[in-house]
């Protein structure tokens, strides 16, 4: 019999309905390190994040499933990246979600809504002052850093906020009906000067740390907005603290930082217009469903000796 530890919990009633679904796998959901360390033993699969200890615990693994799109603990997993055991990821669940999380951040920016937030708090009617520091997105470039499932769900609601949309990405991607034009990563800097607002939406991996710099956060156009959704690490903080202090930056939003939680001295809780969400976006009852609905259906492609969906690159760590 097939054994898949689930170091991912799901409900009680969504693991009865993997039960009755796949009645020829024993599916065993772990609570501690410890016990997941001592299921993994016998495993053929396992469903989570595994640490290099529960990977190397694992001697029978031949399948893992990630619960996100984001593989980065690959990379403290060396055993793993040069095995043949096959990684698979939740690629394309967390999409939609995450798009609207992204046009939150930036209406939140654009239309003032935390300052007439605060207003309403102190019970103050400011529409003179307010008037005049609002700015519609309509007709603004969105400069998306990567064109995946994320970048193009955030690039199809740009394109419906008659936005102009331009992306890079490391691969050869199709521009599709929204984006007018996505270019290779050697024309980053191109894309920094064209755009208005810059969505970073590329995973972490040793090619991406650090890839918005001072330099590319110089390049972008006074008053224009940061937006980053996918990985913190990717934009250096201090750069763009600078940014947001100096009136370079008209705002920015993270949904991710280098080191979460953000600590609580951390500069950036205090920086102007910046809003900070804590690594939130991806989540809905949506993406949930669709996270384990690609897992249910991968149990299926598994047993059957087919191929599997959302198969990563292990060595590109995405």
């Amino acid at each position: 019999m097939v054994k898949v530890v689930l170091g991912h919990r799901p409900s009680d009633a969504r693991l009865d309905t993997f039960r009755s679904a796949y009645p020829d796998v024993n599916f065993v959901a772990t609570s501690t390190d410890a016990e997941t360390l001592r299921e993994l033993a016998d495993a053929d699969a396992y469903f989570g994040f595994p640490s290099r200890e529960e990977y190397l615990a694992g001697k029978k693994l031949r399948w893992i499933q990630a619960p996100s799109a984001g593989i980065e603990f690959v990379h403290g997993v060396p055993e793993l990246v040069e095995s043949n055991v096959i990684l698979t990821n939740a690629r394309g669940a967390h999409a939609a979600t995450i798009a609207e999380h992204t046009f939150a951040m930036l209406l939140m920016l654009t239309r003032g809504l935390r300052y007439f937030d605060h207003a309403k708090g102190c019970h103050t009617w400011l529409r003179g002052e307010g008037y005049r520091n609002v700015i519609g997105i309509d007709g603004l470039t969105m400069g998306l850093l990567g064109y995946g499932n994320i970048g193009r769900a955030i690039g199809k609601r740009a394109h419906a906020f008659e936005m102009t949309v331009m992306a890079v990405d490391a691969n050869d991607v199709p521009a599709g009906e929204y984006a007018k034009s996505v270019w290779r990563l050697d024309r980053l800097h191109d894309l920094l000067r064209e755009a208005d607002v810059l969505t970073v939406a590329v995973p972490i991996t040793p090619q991406t740390r650090s890839m918005i710099g001072e330099k590319e956060i110089r390049l972008l156009k006074r008053g224009s907005f940061l937006l980053v959704v996918s990985r913190g690490g990717i934009v250096d903080e201090k750069a763009l603290l600078a940014a947001l202090q100096d009136g370079h930056l008209a705002g920015a939003g993270l949904d991710v930082t280098d080191i979460e939680p953000l600590p609580e001295n951390s500069p950036l809780w205090d920086a102007p217009n910046l809003v900070i969400t804590p690594h939130v976006s991806g989540g809905s009852t949506l993406t949930t469903e669709l996270m384990w609905s690609i897992f249910h259906e991968n149990v299926g492609h598994f047993i059957r000796g087919e191929e599997l969906r959302n198969v990563t690159n292990k060595r590109l760590g995405y």
